[in-house]
């Protein structure tokens, strides 16, 4: 095997490709990345649950493939002069790697040992923007559950109709869901659960342009193709949580806040809140006011924002943290709080309509 590419394109594909190499394995072969020359470049990273394949432009003197070692071969690329790299792999799979006056030899694996990747088939793919579909993993995926006895719910749940494409992440104490709303029919109705440590590399990968993404469900895999890169990410099996069932609707107390303002009163009172001293934000939503305050071992807090409606005097606390999780995520400047009474959820909704997501979390048991 034999390729030319320049050192900024191979040093890209081994930063997208090397985040889902194994670290250790029983298997050498996965702790490296699996290298294939044809017409382009084809570099490969897998860990058994998610693969990334990125493709990139190169000149091909001798097709082949084989599996590089990916911490050595990646640092020797990034310490290479700028302009082209040489790579050759011999019949032994001895490599040389070439770039200005530098060269290094080292020693490859062949591509024989190197576990098949999972096939999605050849269903139909259903199209996103990459800002979209950014925009459902990070305004869901802090809400995902670590409580591996209900593993379903340590993944995002994707709920695909004619018209949208919603994602629903929820661990017991809090839901987030978003949605995106399509411009023309997407001709599919699909569900499924995503683990998050495969979302948390789809969305380092995605851009915030209106380019499109598009992602193939297989029976236990889902192919997202974005740009140059493609990834293979295992699906998760069980009963989600029936979303629509636990959020409040026709809450009778429903008023107007400013998300930054908010957002700020909220994290001033947690700051003498931690994980060894905790206590619940007690919010009192009064006329045109809320009222914030903690109290701790290391000191209490205070603060009032201002909000649009009479919340009639209503006390409820809740977890700070979550809180304003909730609210930096939100896309708009505006939010709707709706309540219902000091046992019953709070749930932020969008004051505009061009938006469309709720976030609810569950209250706190205050003592009087």
């Amino acid at each position: 095997m034999r390729f030319t590419c320049e050192k900024s394109l191979l040093v890209n594909g081994l930063n997208i490709t090397s985040r889902t190499v194994s670290q250790k394995s029983t298997l050498s072969a996965l702790e490296g990345i699996l290298c294939q020359a044809d017409v382009g470049l084809s570099l490969t990273g897998y860990n058994m649950e998610t693969a990334i394949t990125y493709r990139i432009d190169a000149e091909v003197a001798d097709p082949g493939s084989c599996v590089l070692p990916a911490k050595l071969f990646g640092d020797i690329v990034r310490r290479l002069p700028e302009g082209p790299v040489t790579v050759v792999v011999d019949e032994s799979f001895h490599v040389s790697i070439r770039a200005g006056y530098a060269s290094f030899a080292i020693s490859a694996e062949s591509s024989e040992d190197y576990p098949e990747l999972p096939d999605v088939g050849q269903g139909r793919a259903v199209l996103i923007p990459q800002k979209a579909l950014k925009e459902l993993i990070s305004g869901t995926i802090f809400a995902v559950s670590d409580n591996q006895a209900r593993p379903i719910h340590t993944g995002v749940k994707f709920e695909v109709s004619d018209e949208t494409v919603s994602a629903i992440a929820v661990d017991g104490f809090r839901l987030a869901r978003r949605t995106w709303h399509a411009d023309s029919p997407i001709g599919r109705e699909l569900s499924f659960v995503v683990t998050s440590p495969s979302l948390k590399e789809v969305e380092k990968i995605l851009s915030d342009s209106e380019e499109e993404a598009a992602f193939t469900l297989g029976k236990t895999h889902i192919l997202f193709q974005i740009g140059g890169a493609t990834l293979v990410c295992r699906l998760l099996e069980g009963d989600f949580l029936d979303w629509r069932r636990v959020v409040p609707t026709n809450c009778p107390i429903r008023l107007g806040a400013h998300v930054s303002d908010l957002l700020s009163s909220i994290e001033r009172v947690g700051l003498v809140v931690n994980e060894k001293y905790k206590s619940p934000v007690r919010c009192v939503f009064s006329n045109q006011e809320l009222q914030l305050r903690t109290n701790t071992t290391l000191g209490s807090a205070q603060d009032k924002c201002a909000i649009a409606g009479d919340g009639k005097e209503l006390e409820i606390g809740f977890n700070g943290r979550y809180l304003s999780d909730a609210l930096k995520a939100i896309p708009c400047e505006e939010v709707i709080l709706e309540l219902t009474n000091g046992l019953s959820p709070i749930v932020l909704t969008p004051a505009e309509n061009k938006y469309d997501f709720s976030y609810m979390v569950l209250p706190v048991r205050i003592k009087n």
